[in-house]
């Protein structure tokens, strides 16, 4: 029998687009757990090689950046608020539902 070669998933490799990062975005905040949240945008911020911008705006080293927007992180929200804010995005607060 043949051996078969799994490789690991790199989602960051598969955001070539802005189009594609603006479907993934939506996906996520649509149903996202927090985690997930900041995992996409580490993803995004991997495939547009912005982790060291994104790390200096939010006044934290990059290493810390990585572990915050991985699967395991917990980042602050200022980090997220300064991850979407350097990569073009802004978060934008609606209600879901029209009040009465």
């Amino acid at each position: 029998m043949a051996k078969i070669k799994i490789s690991n998933w790199d989602t960051a490799k598969h955001l070539k687009s802005e189009k594609d990062i603006k479907y993934y975005l939506e996906a996520v905040f649509s149903d996202g757990t927090a985690e997930e949240i900041a995992y996409a945008l580490g993803n995004i911020a991997r495939a547009r090689h912005a982790m060291g911008k994104i790390a200096k705006s939010a006044n934290v080293n990059i290493s810390s950046l990585y572990r915050s927007l991985s699967r395991e992180g917990t980042p602050y929200f200022r980090t997220i608020n300064h991850a979407v804010n350097s990569l073009g995005y802004q978060l934008t607060v609606i209600p879901q539902k029209k009040i009465a």
